[in-house]
């Protein structure tokens, strides 16, 4: 055990990086990096060519205990400390992180396998969080309310909720867990983070880079765990009094399961779970501006985004005009691992989610669907994660791929004809997380932004995220809201003073 920044292991050969001591194999608890409390590792895998390149300690429900010790007990510290000085440890942090981008992109690429460049592209995206967190501390006020009794005085202040745990998923390792410590931290929470299984290297190097910028010990815990021990550090949190929230990116069952087993101690929540994004067409667009949007928002880290769209519908009357250029593009989409810095779709996270698409397209075109171009698995002597960039055409409801998210990139085309009926279908399903379309007619604009059931919609654009933005969505896609100036909301809660005999 050590409480020393420098303890780390050796970068493997295929993992060269500039500050080696980035990455890291222990737990964070406590200001200490720590081996799990039974010693127990987990390897961690690229992608691309299926093969160990490290690994990391397999915690389980003592470990996660520890970590809520040591964060409940920094918890008084923290919270008392002026905004203005958790501020300066946040933009610190953020300094960090700029200044090792190229290295936190190369982790990322590693153990997620999205391309090179998107890699970088996700470093700037979580960084802009922490730098927008540690502007909003200082900006963190209550109210004076005006009293309707002579000698009274009624002030709302806003405090931190307390510890937070934050469970973040694979595609988006850094951008995920940035989104929600920023904010936790600036309220004046402390934290319990757990990084998914398959990406946790990533989120230990963020932590690294949280303890050089001096986070004070217990502020910021995080414990790595195998799919087989997850339930168990999880469910030490959820059974912790102590721990006042959870924020979690992931599917909807593991988030339905959360909020059932959090309702004990009655935590807040926050959930952005499944979507099933249309994405729509209509025969006032732009085309040329539509298959860009659809470019950025479907392709983007091989289609594993909650937000890319799922369902493309297009007006009958540009059907074919617009599929012909889509399919051109994404015909000449480069398929690659993040080694090759001309790689525009990488390696699928792991064989089940390859096993998945595959089984979509084949549903797909056994119930009428035609391949446009794609539909098949990408044969390479380095790694077999790989599906070619698909679209489809005469894609129905009936078909597996309407109503499960692929998480690939694949781009189903579902032929409409009227307004109403494209807004029903897209409707029609139990997520609400993002919607997009593309049309010219201001009045059809309003009509259907505020019709769609959503939490986001991109009109007429198609790259929709953004710090300053409120981040989550409706139905079974969640609640919550990550970012913007609402995104401290979850993790304070209001308290009302009322004070009397002034008069």
């Amino acid at each position: 055990m050590s409480a020393s920044p420098s303890a780390s292991t050796p970068a493997p050969p295929a993992l060269t990086l500039a500050n080696p001591a980035l990455l890291r194999a222990r737990n964070f608890i406590g200001a200490q990096w720590r081996d799990a409390g039974r010693g127990a590792r987990i390897d961690v895998l690229d992608p691309a060519t299926d093969t160990v390149f490290a690994s990391v300690a397999d915690s389980d429900a003592d470990d996660a205990r520890a970590a809520a010790d040591a964060a409940h007990a920094a918890f008084p510290g923290w919270s008392a400390r002026p905004a203005r000085e958790r501020a300066q440890a946040l933009k610190r942090w953020h300094a960090l992180m700029l200044e090792h981008r190229d290295d936190l992109a190369r982790l990322i690429s590693t153990e997620q396998g999205k391309p090179l460049h998107e890699a970088r592209g996700e470093v700037l995206y979580g960084a802009s969080y922490v730098e927008w967190f540690a502007e909003e501390a200082t900006r963190i006020c209550g109210d004076i309310v005006e009293p309707a009794v002579t000698g009274r005085s009624m002030l709302v202040l806003r405090e931190p909720v307390g510890v937070v745990a934050a469970i973040t998923p694979w595609n988006f390792p850094l951008a995920m867990i940035a989104r929600k410590i920023a904010p936790a931290l600036a309220a004046g929470c402390t934290v319990v983070a757990k990084p998914a299984e398959d990406t946790p290297l990533t989120a230990l190097a963020l932590v690294y880079l949280a303890e050089l910028a001096g986070m004070p010990a217990g502020v910021l815990n995080i414990v790595t765990a195998s799919r087989a021990n997850t339930p168990a550090v999880v469910d030490a949190w959820l059974a912790d009094s102590r721990v006042r929230k959870i924020t979690f990116t992931g599917s909807t069952p593991v988030g339905k399961h959360l909020a059932r087993e959090s309702a004990g101690t009655l935590k807040k929540l926050s959930l952005e779970l499944g979507g099933n994004a249309p994405f729509i067409v209509f025969e006032d667009a732009d085309l040329d501006a539509a298959v860009d949007g659809l470019m950025a928002s479907k392709f983007r880290n091989g289609g594993q985004t909650c937000v890319c769209p799922n369902r493309v519908y297009v007006h009958e009357a540009v059907h074919d005009d617009f599929v012909e250029r889509l399919a051109r593009r994404v015909g000449a989409l480069r398929v690659g691992p993040a080694t090759e810095e001309n790689a525009q779709i990488g390696p699928m996270i792991n064989a089940r989610a390859v096993d998945k698409i595959a089984r979509h397209v084949e549903d797909a075109v056994a119930l009428g669907a035609r391949i446009v171009t794609g539909g098949e698995r990408v044969r390479r002597d380095d790694g077999p994660n790989y599906y070619a960039p698909t679209v489809l055409i005469d894609a129905t409801p009936a078909m597996a791929l309407s109503c499960e998210e692929t998480f690939g990139p694949v781009a189903p085309i579902f032929r409409f004809r009227h307004e109403d009926e494209v807004v029903r279908d897209a409707n029609d399903t139990p997520f609400g997380l993002a919607a997009y379309f593309y049309s010219n007619d201001v009045r059809r604009i309003w009509r259907v932004a505020r019709a769609l059931e959503t939490g986001i919609v991109g009109i007429n654009e198609g790259a929709i995220a953004s710090e300053a933005a409120p981040f989550g969505g409706v139905k079974e896609s969640g609640y919550g809201r990550e970012g913007s100036r609402h995104g401290l909301d979850d993790y304070m809660h209001t308290k009302y003073l009322c004070q009397g005999l002034l008069a």
